[in-house]
């Protein structure tokens, strides 16, 4: 039996498959590219010895997913698939609704035809809204969502909430994870975003080594330490290791929500001058003013997910870092480098 991956080649979909393998599961990897690359599951290949099964395809195409499904014997899937840009989906709000939710609607309508009941979705931190208090837990309702990728996420939250309540064949885990960074310490894979990143590790790196001019900090006058904004980073190592973790919970029906995340609020300012402290590279920056919708500080409470998973983010700080710049240091243009 397999564990069907949707997104397995994006960023944080090839480090999940990479644990995946390491922990002895066959894997078939489902994606259009859009976010992902060919090369990335090449690499995966190379650092685990073993291969991958991908067929390029969207998670909207249904003919598509009912021969996948006939064709592999599929035991559960993870799902990532989709658009994840926020400034984008302020643009282009029905494309993201038709990708993230549609898509999703779909998937699932495949997988009831197939008989397979497990999903773990790859949801976000933002479902519990701006006006959560900190830090999360998992017993909040879900809050107002301030964009429409942050919607998205909600929408297929409730739609597999209802699922669950209408059908208990289902067993589903909602995995509301923080801000991954950080890449595989091989330096064979990382984050590789299209255009201009959307997220501050990214930025940072390519700033560092030489694709970008400097960093634009977004506001310095939030009520936090030192004025910039909050967030909790993970290594995307111990993010994939909780999807591995969570399949376990799907044994049992129901929806089953674990926050992904340290526990630990680290701010912009703090992030630069780390890194510039464990690479030797300098960041050149700037304050810039704030963004519409951006929070002062945010991070999870993730002890529900050791408790009943025995998963914990194992990696701190400095080893994100450190394998941030490993791995951008060797691809300085990414996948694109070859």
């Amino acid at each position: 039996m397999s564990i069907l991956v949707t997104g397995g080649a994006g960023y944080i979909g090839s480090h999940t498959v990479v644990e995946l393998l390491q922990a002895g599961r066959e894997v078939v990897v489902f994606d259009n590219l859009v976010n992902g690359s060919r090369e990335a599951l090449q690499r995966v290949e190379a650092i685990t010895g073993k291969g991958v099964h991908f067929i390029e395809g969207d998670v909207r195409d249904r003919a598509l997913l009912n021969r996948l499904f006939a064709e592999h014997e599929i035991d559960a899937v993870i799902h990532f698939a989709g658009l994840k840009a926020v400034g984008e989906s302020a643009e282009q709000p029905l494309a993201y609704y038709d990708t993230n939710v549609h898509g999703s609607l779909v998937l699932c309508q495949a997988m009831a035809a197939a008989e397979v009941y497990k999903l773990v979705f790859s949801s976000w931190a933002t479902v519990y809204g701006p006006d959560a208090p900190v830090p999360h837990v998992e017993s909040m309702p879900r809050g107002r969502t301030s964009n429409p990728y942050g919607s998205s996420k909600a929408m297929v939250e409730q739609a597999l909430t209802d699922l669950c309540h209408a059908d208990a064949r289902w067993s589903v885990a909602l995995l509301r994870y923080f801000n991954p960074i950080g890449a595989h310490p091989s330096g064979l894979i990382g984050e590789d975003p299209r255009g201009i990143p959307n997220n501050l590790m990214p930025f940072i790196a390519q700033v560092a080594v030489g694709r970008r001019p400097g960093l634009a900090i977004f506001g310095d006058d939030y009520p936090t330490q030192d004025g910039t904004c909050v967030r909790d980073y993970l290594h995307v190592m111990d993010l994939a290791a909780g999807h591995v973790a969570s399949l376990a919970c799907l044994e049992q029906p129901g929806v089953h929500i674990y926050n992904l995340g340290t526990g630990q609020g680290v701010s912009v300012l703090e992030m630069v001058r780390t890194f510039e402290q464990v690479t030797g590279q300098r960041v050149p920056y700037r304050i810039a003013p704030r963004r519409d919708g951006d929070l002062a500080a945010f991070w999870a409470d993730a002890g529900k997910a050791e408790r009943e998973l025995g998963w914990r983010a194992e990696r701190g700080l400095e080893e994100m870092l450190r394998d941030t710049w490993r791995w951008q240091e060797r691809n300085p243009q990414g996948y694109g480098a070859g």
